[in-house]
């Protein structure tokens, strides 16, 4: 599933086509994709000015001049391509519609944004723009790990309490919103912390000396345009790169890259998800 730097470099693609361009026409090819798409919601589409893009988490919001947003969640497959662009950002002319080509904006630019998703676990809604912190989907998030609310008493007054392993922990989305598997593999290699440790047995010093260790993982797979590893692409249908140069993530069985050691990444299952690390640098 895409993670923060994934879903904000798509953000950051669309930005450029969508934002001060008039949503002409949307093609909602079916009812729903992991839920079932809102009422009228071609209708509430279209001819709406597209304000802004932002994101919350996880989460695409395309605020509309009608005081609606457009929610989206990419979920497992689902990707958002960008053709056509007259300006010349884009470079792709408009494909021929695909199978799972469920949502198709087109734009008053010329710019076409399609919303593939093969396997249907992306997800769509229409929200008051005002009212977008109350949203179910997004009221019990925590707060942005690039954001001023991120800070290290923050982070370490909140998992102190925890005796859940910190792996557990900072995957929680109501401790720091969009972290998922691959960027905590990495924080916790660069923070020397075993992902198996409790939170409660990791000194408070170590857990606030995480915050900038996050913001530095996540700034830089952001930069590399995020990760792809199946299905993620970036707004104009090329891959991330931050997966050449991952620390542990997926490489179980490869040496370590701290220099003088020489142990072995090493993989474990917790809560269903595996945990990559090296057992000699983290503990």
């Amino acid at each position: 599933m895409p993670e923060l730097p994934e879903v904000e470099t798509v953000r950051t693609g669309l930005a450029p086509a969508m934002e001060g361009s008039v949503i002409l026409k949307a093609d909602i090819n079916r009812p729903d994709l992991r839920w079932p798409f809102p009422e009228r919601m071609a209708a509430r589409l279209e001819g709406q000015r597209v304000l802004r893009l932002r994101r919350r988490s996880k989460y695409i919001l395309a605020d509309l001049e009608s005081g609606e947003s457009l929610l989206v969640h990419l979920g497992m497959s689902g990707r958002m391509v960008v053709s056509g662009d007259p300006l010349g950002r884009f470079h792709h002319e408009h494909p021929a519609a695909l199978k799972h080509d469920h949502v198709v904006l087109h734009l008053s630019n010329g710019a076409r944004v399609t919303f593939n998703d093969p396997r249907r676990f992306g997800a769509m809604d229409l929200l008051e723009t005002a009212q977008a912190e109350a949203h179910p989907l997004l009221a019990s998030i925590g707060p942005e790990p690039l954001g001023n609310g991120f800070s290290g008493d923050y982070l370490a007054g909140i998992l102190k309490a925890k005796r859940s392993p910190i792996k557990s922990a900072l995957l929680d989305q109501r401790v720091v919103a969009g972290l998922g598997n691959i960027y905590v593999c990495e924080t916790l290699y660069r923070a020397r912390i075993s992902p198996a440790r409790r939170c409660d047995r990791i000194a408070t010093t170590r857990l606030a000396a995480l915050v900038p260790v996050i913001r530095d993982v996540l700034t830089e797979a952001i930069a590399a345009g995020g990760s792809t590893l199946k299905d993620f692409r970036r707004a104009d249908g090329e891959l991330g790169y931050f997966q050449h140069v991952f620390d542990v993530y997926d490489r179980e069985g490869q040496p370590c890259r701290t220099e003088g050691c020489h142990a072995h990444v090493q993989r474990i299952v917790q809560s269903g998800r595996s945990s990559f690390y090296c057992p000699t640098c983290q503990r």
